[in-house]
């Protein structure tokens, strides 16, 4: 399927009344956007006992908060350039994979709020390398230092929209700093697709304390507007660009990669206090941005805005239609023996009861070939999963005993082309059912239906170009990784 471009924007009417009978303001809303780097579903609102999150769980709870929510793609920069130009990451040419760029014709909502009047601006961490065939200019706005110097260069009579790009939790971590900050070992609750230890429970308590920073500068960003006067009339989301960097996670398709964090506050607009159970993609927040500043959102765009879910004042599904959700993967880096630089491409549909995965290379490895003498990229290994102590031990104690073994083959080993998780029986998908018999009914029909609407968006995978998402250079850096390995090894005694 050709895919049609629409260059040609038109101004919405105003938007009708809420549903907390309130008139909608003519003037336009700020915006403030802080997406966290790596963080995963771990925040009190959504159940965990061990990480502190009151920002969150405050702007969650006045707001309304996602249960279903979704990257395009659990890699960084695919995920971002979904999320900039309101598309799913497979249409983006190269910027479907890690280091792509987006191209000029890539619409991103940005720079549609910026001919518009806004303000628009970055800090730390916006989408990267720069757009191809653009002026010099990140797609996230113009760079500055921090947040304060950004309202301190903003005209005053234009409204602002603002991308906090925060680092963490990223790794690297410094080893133990969760432990050091209070972060209690025995209270944490390990997915079962990893072993349960003293060191794996360290690595996800040094990972909570970088969540706990994100969360405390959130807090700092909506201070400093509260400050000003505008919190009224700044709308203002907390997400992050793709799961937990843990084996199994980051850059994976299952709900431990995909599935974020996402919390929606406009003070006074719509009614707070909702949960809301609809499947939503990190994609439908440009639609939903253009449409809160009286923007119509161009046709090309695959998200569709939240409204729906924020004026609704109630709890569950919203929309009967919202009842599934599309993702997957392209190339993260380039990890598999050489010559081959391609990636590990998979499709995903995930319903209330269901996940369907499907791997279009099964001969490959998903985290990357463990042979780092013979990578594409020399000295990379396992490179598809982020270095870390959660790794380094996987890894080394793979032939410890039977349980090592399944643990470490879950997250390192090659996998069918098919993957089916009942979510109500097996919440950590472990357990593929694709070739039991018992459920061969429910995988024609769920593997129909991505077909069908992988087919639907001009998913190349399954239009008979996918070769050409293979052949995309790769602009980025991979760091002698078994090096790392073994000097972490010198360090610890395990």
């Amino acid at each position: 399927m050709k895919l049609q471009i629409n260059k040609t924007f038109y101004l919405a009417m105003p938007l009708a009344m809420l549903v907390s009978n309130q008139t909608y303001s003519q003037k336009q809303p700020n915006i403030l956007l802080s997406i966290a780097d790596d963080w995963g579903v771990h925040a009190g609102v959504y159940g965990d006992k061990v990480v502190k999150t009151p920002v969150f769980d405050k702007l969650a709870k006045q707001g309304v908060l996602f249960q279903h929510a979704y990257v395009s793609a659990p890699s960084s920069s695919p995920s971002r350039a979904a999320l900039l130009t309101g598309q799913y990451h497979w249409r983006l040419q190269e910027g479907a994979n890690l280091y792509g760029f987006i191209h000029e014709e890539d619409i991103v909502y940005t720079k549609m709020l910026e001919d518009a009047g806004y303000f628009v601006g970055y800090t730390r961490k916006g989408y990267g390398p720069i757009q191809k065939g653009r002026e010099q200019q990140n797609p996230a706005g113009k760079q500055f230092k921090d947040f304060e110097s950004f309202l301190a260069a903003r005209p005053k009579d234009k409204p602002f929209c603002f991308w906090f790009g925060s680092r963490d939790p990223h790794r690297e971590y410094k080893l133990n700093s969760g432990v050091e900050n209070g972060i209690p070992l025995d209270k944490i609750e390990v997915p079962a697709f990893l072993p349960d230890n003293e060191v794996i429970r360290g690595d996800i308590a040094d990972y909570y304390f970088e969540v706990q920073r994100f969360d405390r500068e959130t807090g700092e960003l909506i201070e400093l507007i509260r400050k000003q006067g505008e919190l009224e009339n700044t709308i203002i989301v907390i997400t992050s660009d793709h799961g937990m960097p843990f084996p199994r996670s980051k850059s994976n398709i299952y709900d431990n990669g995909a599935r974020v964090p996402l919390a929606i506050y406009w003070q006074g607009h719509f009614e707070g206090g909702h949960t809301v159970s609809d499947f939503v993609s990190l994609t439908d927040l440009a639609p939903t941005f253009l449409e809160a500043a009286g923007l119509k959102a161009p046709e090309i765009m695959t998200g569709r805005s939240l409204y729906p879910q924020l004026t609704a004042g109630k709890d569950g599904r919203i929309q009967a239609s919202r009842d599934f959700i599309l993702f997957g993967k392209e190339r993260h880096v380039p990890s598999q023996p050489a010559p081959d630089s391609s990636g590990y491409p998979c499709r995903a549909l995930r319903t209330d009861k269901y996940l369907l995965i499907r791997n279009f290379y099964p001969e490959k490895w998903p985290a990357g070939t463990g042979d780092y003498k013979n990578a594409f990229r020399s000295e990379t290994w396992y490179a598809d999963c982020d270095n870390g102590p959660t790794k380094y031990y996987m890894i080394k104690h793979k032939d410890k005993d039977e349980k090592h073994t399944y643990l470490y083959n879950l997250s390192f080993a090659k996998r069918p082309e098919y993957e089916l998780f009942d979510m109500e029986k097996d919440p950590w998908q472990i357990h593929n059912l694709a070739y039991d018999p018992a459920y061969t009914k429910i995988f024609k029909e769920l593997s129909e239906q991505l077909d069908n609407e992988l087919r639907a968006t001009g998913d190349p995978r399954v239009t008979g170009e996918g070769r050409k998402l293979d052949q995309y250079p790769y602009t980025g850096g991979v760091g002698p990784q078994y090096i790392q390995y073994k000097r972490f090894l010198e360090t610890v005694n395990w």
